[in-house]
């Protein structure tokens, strides 16, 4: 059977290039005669692989010498509370609200500490980004926390917030590696890999040095300590090997495309093919403000429950699939990571017309 086009917003599509490299080295890695799959993260081998890794994403980053660059499990999730177990010496942190994953670290935030949540999106289904120019951060509030790209919702902060001097933290998972970013205007960058970069099971954290220390909550776990994790290089326990093997081979991948520079033009251009049908289609309505659209998730409704099951449903028997939109939102929602080709995007449309005609009554 032919591939998909898989507008999946994660688990999501992988370079097939990579995916063809993974299957040729499947049982034997660099003539090691085992997989990495087999392989133990103490060896030599494996020890290449991470460090490899590392110094790639690095190079694409410009990640600055004083950020430690973490390979964890737990997903961005768990992570939800390692921000406030490593961060919160005043017990008190102030959340920017922009959708669910946002909404849910905030809830997670308040089981260790006073979280605040000093701006919100909700009152309108999360469909912009509230301005964050002059915001009611409390001046003793020990970080402020963003989720940057709203997977479900499909906005972006295309402006950091006004931290009034605060620690950012950004889970940034899904639009990790889309374009560049200035590592140092935050105090953590971190993601799960499952939409851009890799397979589900690890969260890439980069932190800077002066925010690992051994001051952190009482009772916070041994493996949740991030000094822990920085201290021996991501292998206290056994990572998640083949993924971050797989993440890897994913950074060569994006360097040999032209580096994040080159990811962002070709991101633009994608996401530019869908917008710009959207904006004139009659029957096809994004559900964004313009000015805070993401170049990664690109939700859309017909405003008929029946006619969007129908077209996901068509779209799906035409190799178009996970294209259903997320309960709170509806409709349909297309993913366009990094891995999807431009071609993707445009077959899609395409499609998208031809339904649009067919299903249009003529007065």
């Amino acid at each position: 059977m032919a591939r998909v086009y898989n507008f999946s917003a994660g688990p999501a599509v992988l370079p097939e290039e990579v995916l063809k490299e993974a299957a040729a080295e499947m049982l034997d890695y660099q003539g090691s005669g085992q997989s990495v799959m087999e392989m133990s993260h103490r060896s030599k081998v494996y020890d290449n692989i991470i460090k490899e890794a590392e110094a790639d994403l690095r190079d694409l980053m410009k990640i600055p010498d004083n950020y430690k660059v973490l390979f964890l499990q737990g997903g961005a999730s768990q992570f939800f509370a390692e921000v406030p177990m490593n961060l919160m010496k005043n017990k008190k942190a102030a959340y920017i609200i922009t959708g669910q994953w946002a909404k849910k670290a905030y809830k997670e935030a308040q089981i260790y500490g006073d979280a605040v949540a000093v701006a919100s999106s909700e009152d309108k289904t999360f469909s912009y980004i509230p301005d964050c120019s002059d915001l009611d951060i409390p001046e003793d509030a020990d970080y402020v926390y963003i989720c940057e790209n709203n997977t479900i919702y499909g906005t972006k902060f295309k402006t950091l917030p006004n931290t009034k001097g605060h620690i950012l933290v950004a889970d940034v998972s899904s639009c990790f590696l889309s374009e560049p970013i200035d590592v140092t205007k935050y105090g953590v960058v971190y993601g799960g890999v499952q939409k851009n970069i890799g397979p589900a099971g690890v969260v890439i954290a980069i932190i800077r040095e002066d925010l690992i220390t051994d001051d952190v909550l009482p009772g916070t776990p041994t493996l949740l300590k991030w000094k822990t994790q920085a201290d021996n290089d991501s292998l206290y326990n056994t990572p998640p090997c083949y993924n971050i093997y797989i993440c890897g081979k994913v950074f060569k991948w994006i360097k040999k495309m032209g580096g994040l520079d080159a990811m962002k033009a070709h991101n633009e251009k994608k996401a530019k093919i869908l917008y710009d049908f959207l904006d004139e289609s009659k029957m096809f309505k994004g559900t964004v403000v313009k000015e805070d659209r993401s170049l990664m998730n690109v939700p859309f409704v017909t405003g008929d429950k029946e006619l969007d099951a129908k077209f996901v449903e068509e779209a799906g028997k035409a190799g178009f699939v996970n294209l259903k939109g997320h309960r709170t939102v509806g409709g349909m929602r297309a993913s366009i990571y990094n891995a999807m080709p431009i071609e993707g995007v445009e077959k899609l449309v395409e499609f998208m017309r031809a339904f649009e005609k067919e299903n249009t009554k003529n007065d």
